[in-house]
């Protein structure tokens, strides 16, 4: 893997998906450069992978099998919104939370992002001056 692996955990997973379904998703894995695999001996599994090849291995599962796979794509998605909310500047994201909704209030601003007022006000002056 490379150095930008990303991994989650997903636990009891033949218990919320089933024997059969962990062995296909396994396989479909595999065939994206993703590894799913038991953490030791416990009934807790793990995915890892690049971020590339979780969005491949995510919209193949929404194709394939959507309600089958159901709680393994959520994960991979709640993984993914988490890891690019952490590559995303916060300048930027600020920027793109103030034109996505113009009337948002500079505290919603500071609770979705943990900014400081001063950062949520020159958010919004930047995005008032497009």
């Amino acid at each position: 893997m490379t150095d930008k692996t990303i991994t989650t955990h997903l636990p009891s997973l033949i218990h919320r998906m089933g024997s059969d379904n962990t062995k296909k998703a396994k396989l479909i894995a595999l065939e994206y450069s993703c590894e799913i695999k038991r953490i030791r001996r416990s009934r807790n599994w793990q995915i890892t992978g690049d971020e590339n090849s979780f969005k491949k291995l995510s919209e193949r599962l929404q194709l394939s099998e959507p309600e089958a796979m159901q709680f393994l794509i959520r994960k991979i998605d709640e993984k993914l919104t988490a890891y690019n909310d952490k590559l995303e500047r916060i300048e930027d994201k600020l920027k793109r939370l103030v034109l996505q909704n113009p009337n948002i209030t500079l505290a919603e601003l500071m609770l979705m992002t943990n900014c400081s007022i001063t950062e949520a006000r020159y958010a919004r002056f930047d995005a008032d001056s497009f």
